[in-house]
């Protein structure tokens, strides 16, 4: 039994019960973050080493933080003397990472570093007895994870997958492809809520905080909104938009020019239909940033705007800027700061923040200027030592190298720094301490985000949710999206789960009659 093996750690009931399936069958695991999935894993691993000795397991995590935190995980709870554990990244030569595999029993890597060194054919799959998939939700379409679970189907002795996910999306098709691509064959979810999973939890309190928008904020937004309505009728009236005025289906809808063009197609028609597609996506973008974030963010991205149509890099912004209600939203934005304004979220956050200054806290935004400016903002209270937390670089210097981004988790959990502000980069997987208070600056649509984020506070003690709203703004539509895409994703598990329980629905049979993208030793390519 893998309990008499693992040390300084028990499992809980209901991983011992995940465990016991996830050994017969293919198991896709839905817990929510902090309850415990690396366990699972851990065990599963013992098991099929104990079962198949000889053989490997290959944990493949998506950044190389969160595939150290899980070696450091087995080092930590597996005896010496075990397995040989390796970490693989790009750092290690290729002709090194070729040795250390045939040494090695559980390998923990990326998978865009184990799909490279099958591409160059440096070892196959064919000694891999259980792959571990996390934050498996991004096995999907050409994603490493999917080319590497088609060659495991393909080359495998002893195949065993377990994929691990908080969320694994909202609807069935995208559930079913998931499962689909790893051959899973049975489904174990968990919730907060769950009969078995409660009684280990602490209380967690949630509230929403409903803000009012003033009237000073309203008056432009109409104006912005006035422009993004024209930039859809002109679509329209253009016979170019025939679907919802979505962010989504605007994008399509450009790429889908900006594709006949290429093509040749050089019909005026469709020359406006992509500069009035460019104004409403920026105007969009706007629109969000306006009524869900800060106006510090909003006043920076017209200056981008602004900065753009100088460079004449667009027909869209050179138009865009002269356009009357922009330039009077920007002046009355620009009024605004100058009496020392922000959004009332913004001040909210401060008031929340400054009546529990001992709490431990995340704050989660979407956006890296709004974290900039939460950040600088928080730092000016007694008692807070606030950090942005972000990605890495892209431009500007902006973002935390991967070291930058560990330093800092380490000066939380010490208490050096006692407030994270946070984009998405702390949503998934990475080890952050336990905190009392996960505070979400705006509501999310999405579903998958919201559990992530939430995941974050009342593991092992008390915590408290809040959930920062804007009335009559965008903040209410993303928080009525996500609500209903979290009961339809759970609806949707169960329903998948119910169907392969019952054999109404035979996934690794499905999957194993599709073409396989194996890698070709000669040609050296995925096909």
């Amino acid at each position: 039994m893998p309990n008499q093996i693992l040390s300084n750690i028990k499992p809980r009931k209901y991983q011992q019960d995940i465990f016991e399936i996830a050994k017969e069958k293919n198991t896709l695991v839905v817990l929510p973050t902090g309850l415990g999935k690396t366990l699972i894993a851990l065990m599963l691993s013992i098991h099929t080493q104990k079962k198949n000795p000889g053989t490997k397991t290959l944990f493949l995590a998506p950044t190389r933080p969160l595939a150290e935190q899980h070696l450091s995980y087995f080092q930590k709870h597996l005896p010496e003397l075990f397995a040989e554990l390796i970490l693989f990244t790009g750092k290690t030569s290729a002709e090194k990472r070729k040795g250390l595999w045939e040494t090695s029993d559980i390998i923990f890597s990326t998978p865009q570093c184990i799909r490279n060194d099958l591409e160059k054919n440096l070892y196959n799959l064919e000694e891999v007895s259980l792959l571990i998939i996390d934050e498996s939700h991004r096995c999907l379409k050409n994603y490493a994870y999917t080319k590497i679970a088609e060659t495991y189907k393909e080359q495998a002795k002893f195949q065993k997958v377990l994929g691990l996910t908080a969320s694994p999306g909202t609807n069935k098709k995208t559930i079913k492809q998931i499962a689909e691509n790893l051959g899973i064959e049975t489904i174990e979810l968990r919730t907060r809520e769950s009969s078995d999973v409660s009684t280990y939890l602490q209380e967690l309190e949630f509230n929403i905080i409903k803000i009012e928008f003033p009237e000073s904020f309203k008056e432009i937004s109409k104006l912005i909104k006035t422009i993004y309505e024209r930039k859809i009728l002109e679509l329209k009236n253009r016979k170019l938009l025939f679907k919802p005025p979505t962010k989504t289906n605007i994008l399509e809808l450009q790429a889908n020019l900006m594709n006949q063009l290429r093509s040749g197609n050089r019909n005026f028609n469709l020359f406006g239909g992509v500069t009035a597609s460019a104004q409403a996506i920026k105007i969009s973008h706007l629109i969000e940033l306006f009524e869900t974030q800060t106006l510090y963010a909003s006043q920076k991205y017209i200056k981008s705007i602004y900065e753009q149509a100088a460079k004449k890099q667009s027909k869209a912004v050179q138009q865009l800027i002269k356009n009357p209600n922009f330039t009077k939203a920007h002046t009355l934005i620009n009024e605004l700061i100058s009496r020392n304004l922000e959004h009332p979220k913004l001040l909210e956050l401060k008031s929340l923040i400054e009546e529990s200054p001992k709490n431990k806290t995340i704050i989660f935004s979407q956006y890296r200027d709004t974290v900039y400016k939460i950040t600088e903002e928080l730092n000016k209270i007694e008692g807070i030592r606030a950090s942005m937390f972000v990605g890495q670089a892209k431009k500007e210097n902006s973002g935390l190298s991967q070291k930058e981004q560990q330093e800092i988790m380490d000066k939380f959990r010490s208490g050096e720094i006692n407030t994270i502000v946070a984009t998405s980069i702390a949503e998934e997987g990475l080890d952050i301490p336990e905190v009392n208070s996960v505070i979400f600056y705006e509501p999310i649509p999405s579903a998958i985000r919201k559990i992530q984020r939430a995941g974050r506070t009342a593991r092992l003690m008390k915590g408290k949710l809040t959930i920062l709203l804007t009335l009559d703004t965008l903040d209410e539509i993303f928080y009525y999206a996500s609500r209903s895409r979290e009961k339809k994703m759970y609806d949707s598990i169960e329903s998948i789960k119910k169907d392969l329980d019952d054999g109404k629905l035979n996934i690794k049979e499905e999957s194993s009659k599709k073409p396989l993208g194996v890698f070709n030793k000669k040609q050296k390519t995925l096909f």
